[in-house]
């Protein structure tokens, strides 16, 4: 028994189209992708750490880079040094309580990174408060800076070493190609460290 079209059907491959558009909008990030993985490699030599953050989804997908790193990408090897900032309920909390919550990501960025050490930043829109923050305070810190964004990057750009920008301005396409570039760079990422 097949179900009444409701117009979905159109929406659904709709969505399947802007996808497939943005994707192949990736290719002219090869460079840009393929030197963020070599800066983490760097960073990784040298005893550097990367730290990721993010809101809501986007936070998921600074865990998800996380995970590939201290766990494996599609080899077994070393762990690598990572850590998710949005992962801590207790510094969260006590930072958005005492402080703000625009202050959560920058003061533990201010706490933890240094010369060295890697931030990466996702966001859709780039223009997170606490995200623009976290960034700047990455900077201050010596600390070298990537940004997944989409569009232009909004003013997170303005502090962001590597720009990594989805060709789309659609908030579930960003988050898609934010995850094909994390694929990309785990790629490369992992081929190293287990070599």
């Amino acid at each position: 028994m097949s179900l009444p079209d409701t117009g979905l059907t159109s929406v659904l491959a709709e969505q399947v189209e802007a996808h497939i558009s943005a994707a192949r909008g990736v290719r002219a990030l090869l460079p840009a992708v393929e030197a963020a993985a070599d800066l983490l490699i760097e960073a990784f030599t040298r005893g550097g750490t990367l730290y990721t953050l993010g809101n809501g989804g986007s936070a998921a997908d600074a865990q998800h880079l996380t995970g590939e790193l201290v766990g494996h990408y599609k080899r077994d090897r070393r762990p690598l040094p990572a850590v998710t900032l949005t992962t801590d309920a207790t510094v969260m909390t006590c930072i958005a309580n005492d402080y703000s919550y625009e202050d959560v990501f920058a003061r533990q960025v201010s706490a933890l990174a240094r010369p060295g050490d890697v931030v990466a930043a996702f966001t859709t829109s780039g223009n997170s408060p606490n995200v623009v923050g976290a960034l700047e305070a990455a900077q201050t810190n010596g600390a070298v800076t990537v940004l997944f964004g989409g569009g232009d990057g909004g003013a997170a750009a303005r502090f962001a070493d590597r720009l990594l920008l989805a060709p789309s301005s659609e908030t579930p396409r960003i988050q898609e190609i934010h995850t094909l570039m994390l694929h990309m760079i785990s790629e490369k990422v992992d081929a190293w460290a287990a070599a």
